[in-house]
This record gives C-alpha cells, sequence and structure tokens, in this order.
C-alpha cells in the first residue's frame, strides 16, 4: 500500500466517523438506536450508497468486529454491579444457553420452510441470530434505570449468551462442511462445558491476575486503561485459543476489575468509555460497508416473515420457558425479557463463519442476519422507552450529580469529587451550611458561586445556582443526591412511589383496621415486612408490586 492510498484510507475512515458522530442526536430526535445510525452511515458508504466503496473482505470485518466487541464486552463488565448477580444471575444464564436454544430451533424451523433449506441448513440461520447483542444491549440501556431483576436479566445474558451461539453455529457449520463425520453427544456435550467452563475459568482467574498486577505497578494514569485492555484481551484471545469462549472470559475479567478496589479504575472507565463509542462506530461502520442492499431485493418479504417471527413467537416462546423455574418474574417482567431481545453485532460476525467455511447458501445467511439485525434495532430498539412504559418495568431516574470525578489520592482509592447544582427549589437553598447533616465520611470542599470560588464555611449561606464540591465514595452517593439533588416529585414518580409510606414493621392487624380488611388467622400474627417476604420472596427489588386484598 503506497503513501496515497494509507491517507485515502485515513481520510474516509475519519470522515465516515466523525459523520457518524454528528449524526449521533438523529437517534435521540428519532427515537431510533444509535447503533443502527452507525449501520445506516456505513450502508450509505457502501456499494450501492452515496459513497460506492466496495468492500467484500470478510476476515478484515471479522477481525474488526471481534476486537470492537471484545472491548465494548469489558467495559460493560466493569459498569455491571455484582450485586445485581444476586437476583438475576440463575434466570439469566437459563436464557443464555436454554433460550438460546429454544430460539435457534424455532427460528431454524421457520427458516427452513421460508427459504427451502434442509432442516440443518435452516437450523444453522436460527444459531447465528439466536442470541442477543451485547453492544446493542450495553448502549441501548445505558443511563437508563430498569427494575434491577429484568435490567440485570438482560445485561447477564447478552454478556454470557454468546458462547452457546457460537457453539451452536460452530458444531452445525462443521456437520455441514463434513456430512460423513460423526460426532457424538458426548462430544458436543464436552464442547460446550469446555467453552462456559473453561472460557468463565479463565476469565475470573485471569481477571484477578490482572487486579494484582495493576494494584502492584504505579503507572501514569493514562497507562492503566492500556494495561487493563492489553491483559483483557490477552485472556480473550488465550481463552479462545484454549477451546474456551473469550467472549465470556473479557466480560468476566471486566466484571472482576469494576467490582474490586483496582488503582486508576476511574481512569481505566473514562478511556474505555471513548474506546467503547470508537469501537461501536468502526464495528457497525465495516458491517454497514459489507451489506449489498441490491441483494436483499430477492429476499426481503420472507426474511422480513422471519425477523418477525423471531421477535413475536421465537424469543417470547424461549422467555417463558427458560423462566419457568423463577417464580420472582412478573408476567409484565417476562413480557418485556420477551420483547427486549435484541440483536447486534454477533449474529452478523458467526454470519461470516459460512462464508469463510465456503458453505452452500453463505451469501443468504449473512444477508438474512443482516435484515434480522437491522429489524431488530429498528422495531425492538426504537420501542424499548414504550415498552419499558407499559411492563412498567421503568424507575423513576435516580437524582445524580451533574459530574463525577475519581480521586486517586492512594493505591486503590475509593473516593470520588461530586458535583452539584442548587436551583431554587432545593429545600437547602438559604440555609447556612452549618445546618446540613451530612453523610459520615464525606465533605463539602468548595461553593462556586457566579463563576468565583468561595471558601465554605459554617456560616456560608448557600444560594440557587451554587455549585458545590463534595468529597465522598461510591456508597455516599445515594444519601449525597438525595441531599442535594433532589427535584419536586413528578406526577409519574407520585405514582410510582405511592401516597405515604407505611413502616414495615406494622402489623397487618392494625393496617386491616384502617381499610375495613379481613384477614385470616395466619395473617393477623404477620407485619408488613413478612407480608412482602410471603408476597415477592427473597430476591425483591424496587418496583416490585403486588395485590392483596384489592
Amino acid at each position: 500500500m503506497d503513501v496515497s492510498n494509507i491517507n485515502q484510507f485515513f481520510l474516509i475512515g475519519a470522515v465516515l466517523t466523525a459523520l457518524s458522530v454528528l449524526l449521533s442526536p438523529v437517534s435521540s430526535r428519532l427515537g431510533i438506536p444509535i447503533l443502527l445510525v452507525f449501520l445506516g452511515v456505513g450502508i450509505l458508504a457502501g456499494e450501492d450508497g452515496i459513497g460506492g466503496i466496495i468492500f467484500h473482505d470478510y476476515s478484515i470485518a471479522y477481525f474488526v468486529s471481534n476486537l470492537a466487541l471484545a472491548v465494548i464486552l469489558l467495559d460493560g463488565g466493569m459498569r455491571t454491579s455484582v450485586a445485581s448477580f444476586r437476583v438475576a444471575l440463575w434466570p439469566a444464564l437459563s436464557l443464555a444457553t436454554v433460550g438460546v436454544a429454544l430460539t435457534t430451533c424455532i427460528t431454524g424451523l421457520l427458516a427452513a420452510w421460508l427459504f427451502d433449506l434442509s432442516l440443518l441448513q435452516g437450523i444453522l440461520v436460527g444459531a447465528i441470530v439466536g442470541s442477543t447483542d451485547a453492544a446493542a444491549v450495553f448502549s441501548l440501556l445505558k443511563g437508563r434505570r430498569l427494575n434491577e431483576r429484568v435490567g440485570a436479566s438482560l445485561e447477564i445474558e447478552s454478556g454470557s449468551n454468546d458462547p452457546m451461539a457460537v457453539f451452536l453455529t460452530v458444531t452445525i457449520i462443521s456437520i455441514l462442511a463434513h456430512p460423513d463425520a460423526a460426532i457424538s453427544g458426548w462430544q458436543l456435550a464436552s464442547n460446550l462445558v469446555i467453552q462456559f467452563g473453561l472460557g468463565g475459568a479463565l476469565g475470573l482467574g485471569g481477571g484477578w491476575l490482572l487486579w494484582k498486577v495493576i494494584n502492584r505497578f504505579q503507572l501514569d494514569e493514562g497507562l492503566y486503561a492500556i494495561l487493563a485492555l492489553s491483559g483483557g484481551l490477552m485472556i480473550y484471545a488465550l481463552s479462545n485459543m484454549l477451546g474456551g469462549s473469550g467472549i465470556l472470559s473479557i466480560y468476566l475479567v471486566g466484571l472482576l476489575l469494576g467490582n474490586k478496589a483496582t488503582r486508576g479504575k476511574h481512569a481505566i472507565l473514562n478511556v474505555l468509555d471513548g474506546m467503547t463509542w470508537l469501537s461501536q462506530i468502526g464495528m457497525f461502520l465495516v458491517l454497514g460497508l459489507l451489506l449489498t442492499p441490491s441483494q436483499l431485493g430477492d429476499i426481503w418479504l420472507p426474511a422480513l416473515v422471519l425477523a418477525f417471527g423471531m421477535i413475536l413467537f421465537a424469543r417470547p416462546i424461549a422467555v417463558w420457558v427458560s423462566l419457568l423455574p423463577f417464580s420472582s418474574f412478573s408476567k409484565r417482567d417476562r413480557w418485556f425479557l420477551s420483547w427486549v431481545g435484541l440483536r447486534g453485532a454477533v449474529p452478523i460476525i458467526l454470519a461470516v463463519f459460512p462464508m469463510m467455511a465456503g458453505l452452500e447458501h453463505a451469501q443468504l445467511y449473512f444477508n438474512l442476519a443482516f435484515f434480522v439485525v437491522m429489524v431488530s434495532l429498528l422495531v425492538q430498539g426504537s420501542s424499548l422507552t414504550t415498552a419499558a412504559k407499559l411492563a412498567k418495568v421503568e424507575l423513576p431516574p435516580k437524582p445524580m450529580p451533574i459530574s463525577r470525578t475519581g480521586l486517586e489520592i492512594f493505591p486503590k482509592s475509593e473516593w470520588q469529587l461530586f458535583v452539584y447544582c442548587l436551583s431554587e427549589h432545593k429545600w437547602c437553598v438559604g440555609e447556612p451550611l452549618s445546618r446540613l447533616t451530612m453523610p459520615e465520611g464525606t465533605r463539602i470542599t468548595a461553593v462556586f458561586r457566579q463563576q468565583q470560588l468561595v471558601n465554605p464555611k459554617g456560616t456560608t449561606v448557600l444560594e440557587s445556582g451554587d455549585y458545590l464540591c463534595v468529597l465522598g465514595q461510591e456508597h455516599n452517593l445515594d444519601d449525597l443526591s438525595q441531599l442535594f439533588s433532589q427535584a419536586p416529585q413528578t406526577e409519574e414518580e407520585a405514582r410510582f412511589f405511592g401516597d405515604f409510606f407505611v413502616d414495615v414493621s406494622a402489623k397487618l392487624a392494625e393496617l386491616a383496621l384502617m381499610y375495613g380488611i379481613e384477614l385470616d388467622a395466619d395473617e393477623q400474627q404477620l407485619n408488613l415486612a413478612q407480608l412482602v417476604q410471603q408476597q415477592l420472596g427473597e430476591a425483591q427489588c424496587v418496583g416490585d408490586q403486588f395485590y392483596w386484598h384489592g
């Protein structure tokens, strides 16, 4: 490649990336997922678009997509709280295994019928599009507050269901490519166990070792993110080379680093945020360039039937069957999980496998995967907000600081600086600082008023428009935000939280007198906390509801 070609490549890449960034606000205005914007820019720049760029190198697309997906999963793992595993681990694993297998079979049967394929060829289509996508899920749920059980289930499922999809895809391709080779059920089962087991072991073991290395060395702040990313990619590659699931491994590496006291954690997260955006843009641009829309003309109608068949039948059946053992999920939770089975980059990446293996109908598999992904992002992604409201799984947003910065005071420091802006409705406006009851271990370090620094003293009276810089830790965030960020309750929040609060130790017999409820003998002895536990079980989440005596 000569210098002019290199510069041309840089210019085209930079223009497409900048265009994707500048068009990103369009997604919120039109109510479509931002990933669809990136994909659309790639398609418009491609062979059938205004850019006219001819790109058919599937090996480069495969390389770029896997690298991008690894970065996205590392970042997603670091931002997932391990506390959410308390309510969502086993349901998510059931969705990631049983759910993917059922989705594969049902979608595969439909594909075989619609496109006159053999049963095994149809199942291959189902395997390629069978898993939800981590990039799409993490992107669309970012900044959105859902019922913890539902949100955590979606995140953990999307981070852990790719091994099942990869296993099914690779196995079926192997059978189709070598129909005479005998593959026993024992071999299939052992391969699946190795994918999950080795991927999980290397992710947790390698993640712990990487955590120790990061905390052992004192480096420039910007180098911690590079060390975390390179270490995560090493574990990802090693897991793949040994037959495990690199996708699962790097997700667990991120989960471990994000939930332990890690040196330079805030710097790592800041760098990974930009890297994740760049990865999403690059991945969907490249995948968009691969598509030739004119090839979809002959298949668009049956492909549309396939996509809606998966959305309306395959995914709901898979979700309801997978969650049968878990009574804590309400009908609304199950319907929402059924609808938000988002497809993204992973099905397109898996669709490259048959192309590289030289299978018959490989181009059809690729085009179908692309079509299903576009329909999923457009239909399911665009309706996420509406679906969350209808299913009543969306929670009112938590009051948050306008800015937060990590302070690396000492190795593994957990201190942060939270910045709040006081508006006129805040209760503390007009009060001296001495009257504030701050959470233990927190301090107001500075007050800015009309762009001037005010030295905070006990006699300093807070005014509307003041900026407060507060030193604290992650566990102080809720208390501080309630103190300085609580806005007047909206009508929607009032409906969510109810008209008044009742102490959980209150006896049901006392409540029954107020409401004229007749209790049976067993209920007479219970308090409100025991009733809630009886109705909702041990794994309760904010937003759970139940009806009791009307």
